[in-house]
């Protein structure tokens, strides 16, 4: 429970271990990732450390490493290159027998269309000659793009002495995932082997692909055969031939991980020597280390699991050290409490042994964030979103960007938000801008009629705006709202009004609080450090000067809430605060109790009579408690010299406190201020919704004609995609960054130094997740 709420208890400690067995001891440190190693040697340069050799050795031994895995990917590159190599080549022998079976099923056709013409005509400039036994043929496959051009010069060359016809080989889903383009299959029908030679030549130039076609039916049918024989076989080849290549590459893709890691904690595990000392005898080495009281067993063990792997006969030597310099913090986390505690790491590391604010935040944050953001509705959907992203985590890791880093690292942050900001919805009855009446309401308007009330059926035709008056027996029922704010105020035309007032009071009431739990706890800080002076000269004069003033103002709140008041004759809360400060209490202001205006005046001259207490009773006690000091110390030479150093010393201390107690004077004026940001947005994020409500979903519920359901449907989806981008995510950073300066600046200023540093222990796992 002590490092949930303060930083794990550290000790400084010294290793001795056989230089023999010092990689495998640091090697099972990393693993364990509880020691931060100290430099020894913080003066000397990377070239003067005694471990030089030892890192020349790592660097050999990385030369050696990378040399392997240099002379591995040299293999896996000729093997590589082999097998695309003849996967090209299948790949295009393939796409030809594709090409020559198009060729062969479309030339038959061609055939029988020339077989049927039997007379020759004149049309266009161009003659269609029938074949005989002197006419011969010449088949292919051209690119469709170079067909128009083709065609031309044939036309030009032969002035239309041949037969041509060509069709479009269509593309299948085979082809296109080949890499095959668009080609047409081609037949040249002409008489004699001269021409077609010439055809030939003009085919090459085009680079069109021939081949050769079988002149009767059954020799194209044996060859149809065959070119399907051999295309099975090709896809057979071609798919081992694929998954061989994706073996290879998955069993080098793993070695490649291995490798890299493997060098990383050499890397590592060198450089940590460096830190370390080595006796004369060079068989010795020393080091220091900061580790956890609570794991000096476990460090231990791993030491000695360390020692054993290397084959060593002298068990490491723990020896703990008596240290005045100020360790690291070192809170531990897991999955749940890291997002909240990086949220306090962001505005500075605790000092050692502070009190850590990450637990209160986990329910501070999450509450003052629901506050401004308070909708079940949008608190609903923030929520299934969190839960989404807690079970998809991952699977979302894998994207490794920044934007899913950060939701994923505070996806139990957003979780939080959610549920609170469900919890806060139902306590202002707010949803999607709608209220539920689940409870019924404490208000009724039947008694306002005749012959209890002044209300006649005219008065609703005549009044636009009716009021209900709680003195009427029956209106009002006395007993509040079970839970959250009566449904009623959702129709009421001074709703605004209404909201206003209580979140605007209960956003200084929630601010006090805070201030003063702030204040709170560090009475426990004073008391962990044993700084009973500051509990008598800082705590409790800043509590009673907040008491007597905020605290004070939360209690006309409370009572004022607690009484019942005409609204005409009812006194101003924030009248009241402003005349007791300047002790204005005149004949026409309104008192809210008898003896109020004595207690008032004794309330403020205790906050001013605690100034003077915070300004000069601690600095004069350290100058009295000096001034001893100095009578003690015999007149010397250097007499002259400590007294200097006493004065300017002196001077600091009166400044630095009241520069402080200026600090917290005013700090809780405005800090209080500050917190009025609560209502601001809380009221924002209202309107907002309720604009979104009227002027989108409205307007669609009120379409009668034929077309309002489709009307409907798309106002919805643009009410669905506003409401995620504005009150969702603008709205919702929005208010994230306000509870997030609550924190930092009003809260944590109370208590929290955040001048320590972070406990960076030797650990291969973080290094590891660093770099990838």
């Amino acid at each position: 429970m002590s490092s949930l709420f303060r930083s794990e208890e550290m000790c400084l400690v010294q290793l001795f271990f056989q230089t023999e067995s010092a990689h495998n001891c640091i090697s099972e440190l990393g693993h364990l990732g509880l020691v931060q190693f100290k430099d020894l040697n913080p003066s000397a340069t990377a070239f003067q450390r005694r471990f030089v050799k030892e890192v020349k050795k790592c660097e050999e031994m990385e030369r050696i490493l990378s040399k392997k895995v240099f002379s591995t990917f040299e293999k896996l590159e000729q093997e590589l290159r082999e097998i695309n190599r003849n996967h090209a080549t299948l790949r295009q022998n393939l796409i030809e027998l594709m090409d020559i079976d198009s060729l062969l099923r479309m030339t038959e056709d061609f055939f029988e269309e020339v077989l049927e013409i039997n007379f020759s005509f004149f049309s266009f400039n161009f003659i269609i000659l029938p074949p005989s036994e002197d006419s011969v043929f010449v088949a292919g496959v051209i690119k469709q793009e170079r067909f128009p051009a083709f065609e031309k010069v044939l036309w030009r060359l032969f002035h239309g002495n041949f037969v041509l016809r060509h069709a479009e080989i269509q593309a299948t889903e085979e082809l296109q995932a080949r890499g095959a383009v668009k080609k047409d299959v081609f037949i040249i029908f002409v008489q004699g082997d001269h021409v077609r030679e010439k055809i030939r030549k003009v085919c090459e130039g085009f680079r069109a692909s021939l081949y050769s076609c079988p002149k009767t039916l059954y020799e194209r049918k044996q060859m149809s055969n065959s070119v399907m024989t051999q295309m099975e076989d090709l896809r057979m080849i071609l798919r081992r031939t694929e998954e061989y290549r994706a073996g290879v590459l998955t069993r080098a893709a793993e070695h490649v991980q291995e490798w890299g890691s493997k060098v990383k904690k050499m890397k590592a595990i060198y450089y940590t020597l460096n830190l370390c000392n080595i006796d004369i005898t060079q068989k010795l080495i020393v080091a220091e280390i900061w580790c956890p009281v609570s794991d000096l067993a476990v460090v231990q063990n791993a030491l000695i699991k360390g020692s054993e792997q290397s084959g060593s006969s002298v068990t490491p030597v723990l020896n703990r050290i008596q240290t005045q310099q100020t360790p690291p913090t070192f809170n531990r986390t897991n999955t749940f409490t890291e997002g909240f505690q990086a949220i306090i790491d962001a505005y500075g590391v605790g000092t050692y042994q502070e009190i850590n604010p990450a637990p209160c935040t986990i329910v501070t944050f999450p509450f003052l964030f629901a506050v401004m953001f308070g909708d079940c509705g949008h608190g609903l959907v923030m929520t299934l979103f969190a839960v989404w992203v807690i079970s998809q985590a991952e699977s979302l890791r894998k994207w490794k960007n920044e934007v899913t880093d950060v939701v994923i690292g505070g996806r139990y942050i957003i979780l939080l938000m959610g549920m609170f900001s469900i919890y806060t919805g139902l306590i202002y009855n707010d949803c999607f801008s709608k209220s539920f009446n689940i409870f019924g309401s404490s208000w009724c308007v039947r008694p306002m009629f005749h012959p209890h009330g002044p209300w006649q059926n005219e008065t609703l035709h005549e009044y636009h705006h009716l009021q209900l008056n709680p003195s009427v027996p029956g209106v009002y029922s006395g007993d509040p709202y079970v839970f959250g704010i009566d449904p009623v105020w959702n129709i009421a035309s001074n709703k605004l009004s209404f909201l206003n007032s209580f979140k605007m009071k209960m956003s200084v009431i929630l601010g006090v609080s805070h201030m003063l739990f702030g204040v709170t706890l560090s009475l426990v800080n004073f008391v962990h450090f044993r700084k009973f002076q500051d509990i008598f000269l800082q705590f409790v004069p800043q509590l009673i000067f907040m008491l007597s003033l905020f605290g004070y103002l939360i209690f006309l709140i409370l009572y004022k809430w607690c009484i019942t008041l005409r609204s005409e004759t009812a006194p101003s809360i924030l009248l009241l605060f402003i005349n007791m400060m300047l002790f204005d209490y005149q004949s026409e202001h309104v008192l809210l109790y008898g003896g109020q205006k004595g207690l008032q005046i004794f309330l403020v001259l205790t906050a001013v009579l605690m100034v003077p207490v915070l300004l000069l009773v601690k600095p004069f006690l350290i100058y009295r408690t000096r001034m001893k000091t100095r009578h003690q110390v015999s007149r010397a030479e250097k007499d002259n010299v400590i007294c200097f150093l006493l004065q300017v010393s002196m001077g600091d201390i009166f400044v630095y406190q009241a520069i402080h107690t200026v600090e917290f004077c005013l700090g809780c004026i405005s800090n209080t201020a500050s917190y009025l940001r609560l209502w601001a947005l809380s009221l924002a994020h209202a309107e907002l919704s309720e604009v979104l409500w009227r002027m989108v979903l409205q307007v669609g519920l009120k379409i009668s004609s034929g077309m309002g359901s489709l009307m409907l449907v798309v106002l919805f989806a643009a009410f669905a995609v506003l409401t995620v981008t504005i009150l969702l995510v603008m709205e919702g950073l929005s208010a994230f960054l306000h509870a997030l300066r609550l924190h930092w600046v009003e809260f944590q200023n109370k208590f929290y130094e955040g001048s320590g540093y972070k406990f960076t222990p030797l650990s291969f796992d973080s290094l590891l997740k660093t770099q990838q």
